[in-house]
Protein backbone atom coordinates (compact mmCIF):
# COMPACT_ATOMS: atom_id res chain seq x y z
CA UNK A 1 0.00 0.00 0.00
CA UNK A 2 1.34 3.25 -0.74
CA UNK A 3 2.55 5.42 2.13
CA UNK A 4 0.42 8.40 3.11
CA UNK A 5 0.46 11.66 4.99
CA UNK A 6 -2.51 12.81 7.30
CA UNK A 7 -2.71 17.07 6.47
CA UNK A 8 -4.52 18.96 9.12
CA UNK A 9 -7.31 19.94 7.14
CA UNK A 10 -10.15 18.03 5.23
CA UNK A 11 -9.36 15.46 2.34
CA UNK A 12 -11.06 17.22 -0.74
CA UNK A 13 -12.31 14.58 -3.34
CA UNK A 14 -10.83 15.84 -6.46
CA UNK A 15 -7.32 14.75 -6.23
CA UNK A 16 -5.79 16.31 -9.22
CA UNK A 17 -6.85 19.31 -10.78
CA UNK A 18 -6.12 20.02 -14.51
CA UNK A 19 -7.04 22.90 -17.43
CA UNK A 20 -6.31 22.64 -21.42
CA UNK A 21 -4.54 25.68 -23.43
CA UNK A 22 -2.24 25.97 -26.24
CA UNK A 23 1.55 25.06 -25.92
CA UNK A 24 3.42 28.62 -26.93
CA UNK A 25 7.23 28.20 -26.90
CA UNK A 26 8.90 30.65 -25.05
CA UNK A 27 12.42 32.42 -25.11
CA UNK A 28 13.51 35.69 -23.49
CA UNK A 29 15.94 37.05 -21.37
CA UNK A 30 15.95 38.00 -17.83
CA UNK A 31 17.16 41.77 -17.38
CA UNK A 32 20.02 42.67 -14.75
CA UNK A 33 18.87 44.76 -12.05
CA UNK A 34 15.58 43.08 -11.40
CA UNK A 35 13.98 40.39 -9.05
CA UNK A 36 13.43 36.78 -10.72
CA UNK A 37 9.96 37.69 -9.78
CA UNK A 38 9.79 40.75 -11.75
CA UNK A 39 11.97 39.75 -14.79
CA UNK A 40 10.01 36.78 -15.41
CA UNK A 41 6.62 38.98 -15.25
CA UNK A 42 8.33 41.48 -17.95
CA UNK A 43 9.17 38.69 -19.97
CA UNK A 44 6.24 36.81 -20.05
CA UNK A 45 3.77 40.26 -20.46
CA UNK A 46 5.75 40.70 -23.59
CA UNK A 47 5.20 37.27 -24.88
CA UNK A 48 1.23 38.14 -23.97
CA UNK A 49 1.37 34.78 -21.45
CA UNK A 50 -0.77 34.40 -18.34
CA UNK A 51 0.98 31.47 -17.13
CA UNK A 52 4.16 29.32 -18.10
CA UNK A 53 7.33 27.18 -17.14
CA UNK A 54 10.44 28.05 -17.60
CA UNK A 55 13.60 26.65 -17.50
CA UNK A 56 16.97 28.00 -16.05
CA UNK A 57 20.45 26.55 -17.82
CA UNK A 58 22.98 29.00 -15.97
CA UNK A 59 23.21 32.47 -14.63
CA UNK A 60 24.81 34.60 -12.17
CA UNK A 61 22.98 36.55 -9.14
CA UNK A 62 24.63 38.46 -6.47
CA UNK A 63 21.97 38.64 -4.70
CA UNK A 64 20.47 34.96 -3.86
CA UNK A 65 17.76 33.95 -1.20
CA UNK A 66 16.54 29.85 -0.78
CA UNK A 67 15.13 27.80 1.85
CA UNK A 68 15.04 24.44 1.90
CA UNK A 69 12.18 21.85 2.85
CA UNK A 70 12.02 21.29 6.58
CA UNK A 71 9.50 19.38 9.17
CA UNK A 72 7.03 21.28 11.12
CA UNK A 73 6.73 22.06 14.35
CA UNK A 74 3.53 24.51 14.47
CA UNK A 75 0.64 21.19 14.47
CA UNK A 76 -0.73 23.46 11.63
CA UNK A 77 1.25 21.92 8.93
CA UNK A 78 3.39 18.78 8.22
CA UNK A 79 6.06 20.58 6.93
CA UNK A 80 7.56 23.69 5.87
CA UNK A 81 11.18 25.89 5.31
CA UNK A 82 13.75 25.85 6.97
CA UNK A 83 15.54 29.29 7.90
CA UNK A 84 16.51 31.30 4.94
CA UNK A 85 19.90 30.93 3.22
CA UNK A 86 21.42 33.96 1.77
CA UNK A 87 25.02 32.61 0.39
CA UNK A 88 27.89 34.85 -0.44
CA UNK A 89 28.00 35.62 -4.48
CA UNK A 90 28.36 35.05 -6.26
CA UNK A 91 25.66 32.02 -6.75
CA UNK A 92 25.54 30.42 -10.18
CA UNK A 93 22.24 28.39 -11.19
CA UNK A 94 23.01 25.26 -12.66
CA UNK A 95 19.29 24.36 -13.68
CA UNK A 96 16.15 25.39 -12.22
CA UNK A 97 12.54 25.33 -13.00
CA UNK A 98 9.74 27.82 -12.39
CA UNK A 99 6.09 27.71 -12.67
CA UNK A 100 4.75 31.18 -13.64
CA UNK A 101 1.50 32.32 -12.40
CA UNK A 102 -0.43 34.51 -10.19
CA UNK A 103 -0.80 34.97 -6.45
CA UNK A 104 -3.39 38.37 -4.86
CA UNK A 105 -3.62 39.63 -8.68
CA UNK A 106 0.01 39.74 -9.24
CA UNK A 107 2.63 37.84 -11.36
CA UNK A 108 4.37 35.06 -9.09
CA UNK A 109 6.71 32.46 -9.67
CA UNK A 110 7.46 29.52 -7.94
CA UNK A 111 10.98 27.64 -8.12
CA UNK A 112 13.00 24.95 -7.52
CA UNK A 113 16.97 24.53 -8.86
CA UNK A 114 20.34 23.71 -7.80
CA UNK A 115 23.23 26.38 -7.94
CA UNK A 116 26.32 26.11 -7.27
CA UNK A 117 27.52 28.79 -4.07
CA UNK A 118 31.21 29.01 -2.70
CA UNK A 119 30.13 26.01 0.02
CA UNK A 120 29.39 23.31 -3.12
CA UNK A 121 26.46 22.93 -4.66
CA UNK A 122 23.06 23.54 -3.14
CA UNK A 123 19.04 22.77 -3.98
CA UNK A 124 16.48 24.38 -2.35
CA UNK A 125 12.91 26.95 -3.21
CA UNK A 126 14.10 30.02 -4.72
CA UNK A 127 12.76 33.44 -2.51
CA UNK A 128 12.42 34.72 -6.52
CA UNK A 129 11.52 38.10 -5.42
CA UNK A 130 14.26 38.39 -3.03
CA UNK A 131 16.89 37.23 -5.78
CA UNK A 132 18.52 39.76 -8.10
CA UNK A 133 19.58 39.22 -11.90
CA UNK A 134 23.39 40.04 -12.17
CA UNK A 135 23.58 39.60 -15.79
CA UNK A 136 21.16 38.75 -18.39
CA UNK A 137 19.66 35.19 -18.61
CA UNK A 138 18.02 33.57 -21.42
CA UNK A 139 15.71 31.26 -20.59
CA UNK A 140 12.95 28.82 -22.59
CA UNK A 141 9.67 27.53 -21.33
CA UNK A 142 6.34 26.51 -22.28
CA UNK A 143 3.70 29.47 -21.91
CA UNK A 144 -0.37 29.72 -21.69
CA UNK A 145 -2.49 32.77 -22.59
CA UNK A 146 -5.99 31.56 -21.69
CA UNK A 147 -4.79 29.66 -18.73
CA UNK A 148 -2.76 29.88 -15.98
CA UNK A 149 -1.78 29.10 -11.92
CA UNK A 150 -3.56 31.41 -9.07
CA UNK A 151 -2.16 30.87 -5.55
CA UNK A 152 -5.32 30.04 -3.36
CA UNK A 153 -5.58 29.12 0.33
CA UNK A 154 -5.30 25.38 0.27
CA UNK A 155 -7.82 23.57 2.96
CA UNK A 156 -5.80 20.14 3.37
CA UNK A 157 -2.58 21.18 3.73
CA UNK A 158 -2.92 24.65 5.27
CA UNK A 159 -0.91 25.88 2.67
CA UNK A 160 -1.03 28.92 -0.04
CA UNK A 161 -0.99 26.97 -2.87
CA UNK A 162 -1.30 27.18 -7.06
CA UNK A 163 -3.98 26.28 -8.75
CA UNK A 164 -4.63 25.64 -12.36
CA UNK A 165 -7.23 27.92 -13.67
CA UNK A 166 -8.94 28.89 -16.75
CA UNK A 167 -8.76 32.76 -17.16
CA UNK A 168 -10.13 33.33 -20.70
CA UNK A 169 -13.40 31.04 -22.24
CA UNK A 170 -13.03 29.38 -25.68
CA UNK A 171 -11.45 26.32 -27.31
CA UNK A 172 -7.82 26.51 -27.38
CA UNK A 173 -5.85 27.35 -30.85
CA UNK A 174 -4.72 24.42 -32.94
CA UNK A 175 -1.46 23.03 -32.58
CA UNK A 176 0.46 21.00 -29.87
CA UNK A 177 -1.64 21.21 -26.63
CA UNK A 178 -0.13 22.52 -22.44
CA UNK A 179 -2.24 20.94 -19.68
CA UNK A 180 -1.20 22.71 -16.50
CA UNK A 181 -2.63 20.29 -13.54
CA UNK A 182 -2.04 20.18 -9.48
CA UNK A 183 -1.50 16.90 -8.15
CA UNK A 184 -2.71 16.40 -4.32
CA UNK A 185 -0.95 14.85 -1.44
CA UNK A 186 -1.01 10.83 -1.34
CA UNK A 187 -1.28 10.30 -5.45
CA UNK A 188 1.76 8.37 -7.38
CA UNK A 189 3.37 11.07 -9.23
CA UNK A 190 3.75 8.95 -12.26
CA UNK A 191 0.45 7.82 -12.26
CA UNK A 192 -0.72 11.10 -12.26
CA UNK A 193 0.68 11.78 -14.84
CA UNK A 194 -0.50 9.11 -16.68
CA UNK A 195 -3.94 9.76 -15.54
CA UNK A 196 -3.37 13.06 -16.94
CA UNK A 197 -2.17 12.11 -20.31
CA UNK A 198 -5.16 9.46 -20.62
CA UNK A 199 -7.94 11.98 -19.94
CA UNK A 200 -5.97 14.21 -22.02
CA UNK A 201 -6.11 11.78 -24.85
CA UNK A 202 -2.22 12.85 -25.27
CA UNK A 203 -0.01 9.69 -26.51
CA UNK A 204 2.99 11.56 -25.93
CA UNK A 205 4.47 14.04 -23.61
CA UNK A 206 6.84 16.24 -22.13
CA UNK A 207 6.42 16.73 -18.49
CA UNK A 208 7.86 19.60 -16.92
CA UNK A 209 7.37 20.72 -12.92
CA UNK A 210 8.03 20.84 -9.47
CA UNK A 211 6.53 20.28 -6.01
CA UNK A 212 7.31 17.82 -3.01
CA UNK A 213 6.84 14.11 -2.32
CA UNK A 214 7.16 12.12 0.93
CA UNK A 215 10.23 10.22 0.84
CA UNK A 216 11.00 9.11 -2.64
CA UNK A 217 12.33 6.11 -4.09
CA UNK A 218 14.36 5.56 -7.25
CA UNK A 219 14.60 3.22 -10.39
CA UNK A 220 17.49 1.43 -8.90
CA UNK A 221 16.14 0.98 -5.34
CA UNK A 222 17.39 3.90 -4.02
CA UNK A 223 15.37 5.48 -0.96
CA UNK A 224 15.36 8.86 0.08
CA UNK A 225 13.78 8.42 3.83
CA UNK A 226 12.41 12.34 4.37
CA UNK A 227 8.79 12.93 4.67
CA UNK A 228 9.51 16.21 3.23
CA UNK A 229 11.65 16.58 -0.28
CA UNK A 230 11.42 19.23 -2.75
CA UNK A 231 11.45 18.40 -6.56
CA UNK A 232 12.54 18.78 -9.78
CA UNK A 233 11.69 17.20 -13.16
CA UNK A 234 14.78 17.67 -15.21
CA UNK A 235 13.45 15.52 -17.87
CA UNK A 236 10.07 13.92 -17.79
CA UNK A 237 8.38 12.42 -20.97
CA UNK A 238 5.33 10.26 -21.08
CA UNK A 239 5.29 7.22 -23.93
CA UNK A 240 2.56 4.99 -25.75
CA UNK A 241 4.27 1.37 -24.73
CA UNK A 242 2.46 -1.97 -26.16
CA UNK A 243 -1.03 0.32 -25.82
CA UNK A 244 -0.45 1.65 -22.22
CA UNK A 245 0.72 5.32 -21.53
CA UNK A 246 4.14 4.80 -19.13
CA UNK A 247 5.51 8.43 -17.61
CA UNK A 248 9.63 8.22 -16.77
CA UNK A 249 10.53 10.61 -14.50
CA UNK A 250 14.02 12.12 -14.11
CA UNK A 251 14.22 13.84 -10.81
CA UNK A 252 16.65 16.37 -8.70
CA UNK A 253 15.54 15.83 -5.09
CA UNK A 254 16.64 16.97 -1.84
CA UNK A 255 15.74 16.52 1.41
CA UNK A 256 15.63 18.02 4.92
CA UNK A 257 19.31 17.50 5.64
CA UNK A 258 20.35 19.37 2.07
CA UNK A 259 20.94 16.46 0.71
CA UNK A 260 20.44 15.99 -2.93
CA UNK A 261 19.61 13.04 -5.17
CA UNK A 262 19.45 12.31 -8.96
CA UNK A 263 17.84 9.64 -10.99
CA UNK A 264 14.33 8.03 -12.64
CA UNK A 265 11.89 7.41 -9.74
CA UNK A 266 9.96 4.20 -9.64
CA UNK A 267 6.72 4.19 -11.13
CA UNK A 268 3.51 3.89 -8.47
CA UNK A 269 6.05 4.39 -5.14
CA UNK A 270 5.95 8.22 -5.10
CA UNK A 271 3.46 9.62 -3.62
CA UNK A 272 2.83 13.73 -3.11
CA UNK A 273 3.88 15.00 0.13
CA UNK A 274 2.15 18.38 -0.12
CA UNK A 275 1.75 19.53 -3.80
CA UNK A 276 3.03 19.17 -7.55
CA UNK A 277 2.66 21.29 -10.02
CA UNK A 278 2.65 20.38 -13.62
CA UNK A 279 2.50 21.52 -17.34
CA UNK A 280 2.50 18.68 -19.62
CA UNK A 281 3.65 19.59 -23.49
CA UNK A 282 1.86 17.35 -25.88
CA UNK A 283 4.14 16.08 -28.64
CA UNK A 284 2.54 15.53 -31.69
Amino acid sequence: MLRQILHPGPVLPERISMVEDKAVPLRFALEPGHSVNEAIAKGLAASECLGAVLMFHGGRFDTFKYVMPALSSDGLHVAWYSDTFEPDGPVVVDRACVIAGWRDESPFVHCHGIWQTRDGPRMGHMLASDTIVSEPIMITGIGTRSATFRASPDQETNFTLFEPTRVLDGRPEAGPRAILAKVRPNQDISLAVESICAQANIRAAKVHGIGSLNEVRFANDLYVESRATEVLIRNGEVSNREGSLVATLDLDVVDVNGKIYHGIIARADNPVCVTFELLIEELL
